[in-house]
């Protein structure tokens, strides 16, 4: 709700301005969408290794409970 009266606000104050991010937002979303598919498999792969590491501990009594 807040941003949406910042956009008003935006375009109220700068018509331009507010037309203009309006009509960039699908296009920035749509470059930014690959980088976060990355972000997530790399998070996936560094959550895989840290299990893997820290299985022997696990194993042996200790980690989470």
């Amino acid at each position: 709700m807040f941003t949406f009266l910042i956009w008003i606000f935006l375009f109220i104050v700068c018509w331009p301005l507010a037309l203009l991010a309006l009509v960039l937002y699908p296009l920035v979303w749509l470059i930014s969408l690959p980088f976060r598919l990355l972000g997530i498999a790399f998070d996936g792969v560094f959550e895989l290794l840290r299990a893997i590491f820290m299985l022997p501990a696990r194993v042996l009594g200790g980690g989470k409970r």
